[in-house]
């Protein structure tokens, strides 16, 4: 992928990962577009950087994802890379009440948005790359985000399978793996603890430079990389040994 002259649309990417991704991008030389539900946040996102691009959108809503596309085409239709990188995780208990409609609310976020978008998208006539933000919990569960892990495990396995279906269209396919960072991911101080979001963004844009099509960083680069013992190991060690 190069680095430089693109225009990119990112999904989510007025707070958290995003964001990070939305200024790095801005400050390599792209056209930046973002999209996201709440108005607020992307004007805020916005206000920092004048050049970019917002556009409402509840990525988690199908007709608005049509609109979305149809937008872009419309309007954009000049766009060259997809970011697939909205996502929502939710901490519960399978006993929860609201278990189900949490789990709904994730599934159609975290799994049906981005491969519904991805199905609109590869038929936009400049789309070079995709890149699909996936979790190192693709690869090992936390059981205090049982749907989160399962929905990015999917997500994984579908953007493996994409980097050789997209290949006759000549669109890249690049995946970006992050470990836990310190955003609100879950709610807001659950991840006070984790590294910083810049430190990431750094990592992934040098292995992006390198010519990498899986982007990890610590604990996602062990996971992606661990055997079957060591996958065990690192539930029981998060999970309590349960």
């Amino acid at each position: 992928m190069k680095l430089a002259g693109n225009k990119i649309l990112i999904t989510g990417g007025a707070t958290g990962i995003g964001l990070g991704l939305t200024e790095r991008f801005i400050k390599e030389g792209n056209t930046v577009i973002i999209c996201g539900r709440r108005m607020e946040a992307l004007q805020e996102a916005k206000a920092k950087f004048p050049t970019l691009i917002i556009k409402q959108c509840d990525v988690a809503n199908e007709e608005e994802r049509k609109a979305l596309h149809q937008w872009i085409a419309t309007e954009h239709a000049d766009l060259n890379v997809l970011v697939n990188n909205a996502g929502i995780q939710n901490w519960m208990k399978i006993e929860d009440g609201d278990f189900f409609e949490k789990a709904k609310q994730e599934i159609a976020i975290n799994v049906e948005a981005p491969l519904h978008l991805t199905s609109l998208f590869i038929s936009l006539p400049k789309l070079n790359t995709l890149m699909n933000v996936t979790s190192g919990l693709s690869f090992v569960p936390l059981t205090k985000t049982p749907v989160y892990g399962a929905t990015k495990a999917f997500f994984h396995s579908f953007t493996w399978a994409m980097q050789s279906l997209l290949k006759a269209k000549n669109i890249e396919v690049i995946e970006i793996i992050p470990p836990a960072l310190n955003t609100d991911l879950g709610g807001k101080g659950l991840h006070d603890y984790a590294p910083p979001v810049s430190d990431f963004i750094a990592s992934i844009f040098n292995q992006l430079q390198e010519g990498k099509t899986k982007l990890t960083f610590g604990f996602s680069e062990a996971m992606a990389n661990a055997s079957q013992a060591d996958l065990q190991n690192a539930y029981e060690r998060m999970n309590g040994g349960n």
